[in-house]
C-alpha cells in the first residue's frame, strides 16, 4: 500500500505542474485558453501527471490550471461558484439528484467505464460476500461512491444488506488501510491490488472484484454546466480532445514508462511492484472510454441506483443530463 503522500501533498505536486505548465506558451495562449480543471485523489493523481508531462492539453493550446479535490461534491461545488470550468474525470452519481433539483449541470464524456476497486479482507474467516453478514465494512460516507459500489455489489449476490454494518471510516486510502489492520472486517482497495493481495496481508472475496462483477457501472465521467458551456465550448471540446489522447496513450504498450514516470512524480514513496501491477491491470482491462462516449443504458443503470438509495426519485430523460455533441467534436479533432 502506498505510504505516507497527504491530500495537501498531493495539491502541492498538481500546483507545482500547473505552474510548469502554465509557463509555456502555445500559438493562442491567453485569457482565453485558460481552463479551470478539477480531479479527485488515486488513479486521477497519476493520470493528471501524466497528462501534464505528455502535454496533451498544451498541444490544443491550453493553459490548465489543473487542482486535486477530495470528493465529488467539492467539485460541484466549485462548478457552481465558477471556480472550476470542468472536471473530465470523476465520479458522477451525486450529479443526477443535484439536475432533479434543478442545477443546471452536464455530463459531456465518458472516462472510466468500469470500476477500480475490489473487496478486500485480511480476516481469515472472511472468504465471501455472503460472509459479510454481521461483519463490519469500511466504507465513506453513506451514500457516497464506494458505498453504493459495495451496496450494489451485494445484492447482486442477494446478501442481506441490512445485515451489514457500514461504518465510514474516511477516504478510499484510509478504507485499505483499515482493511489491513482489520479494524474493519472487510473494505474496497484498488482492483490492480487483486494481482498480488499477499503483498498487502489481506484477500480479495470472492466475486469481490468490482472490476468484472459490476461491468455497466461507469465509474468516472465529465461534467461541466450549461453556462461554461456556452461560454467556452470551443475551449472543452479541445480539454476532451486531450483526455481522449489521454486514454488512448495508456493503452499503448509502450506508454509503460512514461506511465511509471508520472506515477512516481506524485506517489514517490509507492513500490515500483504496485506501480508495475497497476500498470499491468490497466492494460489487461483497459477500462478508460478512449472514443469518450456514455450510452443512454450506462446512464439509466446509474439512475436506477440512486433511486434503490432513494436520493433520486425519478429517472431523468437522457438529454436533459447528457451532451455528446462536445466528445463528438473533440473526436473529429483527432482524425
Amino acid at each position: 500500500m502506498t505510504k505516507g503522500i497527504s491530500r495537501r501533498g498531493m495539491l502541492k505536486r498538481l500546483s507545482a505542474a500547473t505552474v510548469l505548465a502554465t509557463s509555456g506558451c502555445g500559438r493562442r495562449s491567453g485569457p482565453s485558453n485558460l481552463v479551470h480543471i478539477a480531479t479527485t485523489a488515486s488513479l486521477n493523481l497519476t493520470m493528471s501527471a501524466l497528462l501534464h508531462q505528455q502535454q496533451f492539453l498544451e498541444s490544443f493550446d491550453l493553459t490548465p490550471d489543473v487542482v486535486a479535490m477530495a470528493d465529488g461534491s467539492k467539485i460541484l461545488g466549485g462548478i457552481y461558484s465558477g471556480s472550476i470550468d470542468v472536471s473530465p474525470m470523476s465520479g458522477f452519481g451525486q450529479l443526477f439528484p443535484a439536475v432533479e433539483r434543478g442545477a443546471d449541470l452536464k455530463i459531456i464524456n465518458a472516462a472510466t467505464l468500469i470500476p477500480l476497486l475490489a473487496v478486500f479482507s485480511s480476516k481469515p474467516n472472511v472468504r465471501s460476500l455472503k460472509d459479510l453478514e454481521g461483519k463490519v465494512v469500511g466504507v465513506g460516507a453513506l451514500g457516497s461512491l464506494v458505498h453504493q459500489l459495495i451496496v450494489t455489489l451485494l445484492r447482486k449476490y442477494s446478501v442481506d444488506v441490512a445485515a451489514v454494518r457500514f461504518v465510514n471510516i474516511g477516504s478510499s486510502a484510509d478504507i485499505f488501510k483499515g482493511v489491513m489492520a482489520g479494524t474493519v472486517d472487510a473494505g474496497s482497495g484498488d482492483a490492480s491490488f487483486a494481482d498480488d493481495p499477499e503483498a498487502h496481508n489481506v484477500h480479495v472475496l470472492q466475486n469481490g472484484n468490482l472490476s468484472v462483477e459490476l461491468p455497466q457501472f461507469t465509474y468516472q465521467a465529465g461534467y461541466t454546466s450549461s453556462r461554461v458551456i456556452q461560454a467556452k465550448r470551443d475551449v472543452l471540446v479541445r480539454v476532451l480532445a486531450a483526455y481522449a489522447n489521454l486514454f488512448r496513450f495508456v493503452e499503448v504498450p509502450s506508454a509503460q514508462d512514461a506511465f511509471l514516470r508520472a506515477r512516481k512524480s506524485v506517489l514517490p514513496n509507492a513500490p515500483d511492484r504496485e506501480a508495475l501491477g497497476e500498470w499491468n491491470f490497466l492494460q489487461r482491462v483497459k477500462p478508460f472510454a478512449r472514443d469518450l462516449t456514455i450510452s443512454p443504458e450506462r446512464v439509466s443503470y446509474l439512475q436506477q441506483i440512486n433511486l434503490d438509495f432513494k436520493i433520486q426519485k425519478e429517472i431523468l430523460p437522457f438529454e436533459r443530463v447528457v451532451d455528446m455533441s462536445l466528445a463528438q467534436d473533440a473526436l473529429k479533432l483527432l482524425t
